[in-house]
């Protein structure tokens, strides 16, 4: 990990994209696909050389309101269920200007689960590597000086919801994730986090049956 987050610095200070809002594209076609638990952990998150501190909670605090907020929309009948960890993080802090501006990026590993088969669509992680957008202000002083790290981190949520459904996307044209499927539907729902109290840290919400 020591050298990939090494690797990742580099990539760090050559990446630049143009911002725009990954939550206003529209929703693809993913088939019967319902979002069931959304479970973060962060617990064994490896913090860049040059970064931000950020504790395992506000990761999960960040991302689990992105999943929800992307993959929340989709209305199929068959339940999959969504795991995500932090594995490396950089938030990158005030820099000197035109010298050094370092950008944000993570580090995560996605594993979705069939609710109805009861086992994971992906037996080996998949792992993304996401940046953060760059604005005319960011671009030119550095990320650390235009945002503050909830903003940082809120935006690579964002942008990691965008890498995810785009890999969904693929993996059900490619394999057919997501299809209907005889015996798979159901009527059972995860509430959205918007109905329910804050969750202990990785805690999955229950399910319930309409």
């Amino acid at each position: 990990m020591k050298s990939f987050l090494l690797v990742l610095v580099g990539l760090v200070f050559l990446s630049a994209c143009t911002a725009t809002d990954p939550y206003a594209d529209p929703p693809a076609d993913l088939g019967a696909f319902r979002l069931g638990h959304n479970v973060v952990i962060a617990s064994k998150a490896q913090k860049g050389p040059v970064s931000r501190d950020a504790t395992p909670e506000e990761w999960v605090a960040a991302l689990r309101p992105a999943v929800d907020r992307r993959f929340g929309q989709y209305q199929g009948d068959q339940l999959y269920h969504i795991g995500l960890s932090v594995e490396g993080y950089m938030l990158a802090p005030p820099g000197i200007p035109i010298l050094y501006k370092p950008k944000s990026a993570l580090i995560i590993n996605v594993t979705v689960w069939d609710d109805a088969a009861g086992q994971k669509l992906n037996e080996k992680p998949k792992q993304f590597t996401v940046f953060e957008q760059t604005t005319g202000g960011s671009f030119v002083l550095g990320s650390g000086h235009e945002r503050t790290k909830e903003e940082q981190m809120a935006g690579l949520a964002a942008n990691a919801m965008r890498q995810v459904e785009k890999w969904l996307i693929e993996e059900r044209a490619a394999n057919g994730w997501f299809d209907p499927r005889a015996g798979a539907s159901t009527t059972a729902r995860v509430p959205r986090l918007s109905e329910l109290a804050p969750p202990a840290t990785g805690t999955a919400p229950p399910v319930v049956t309409e």
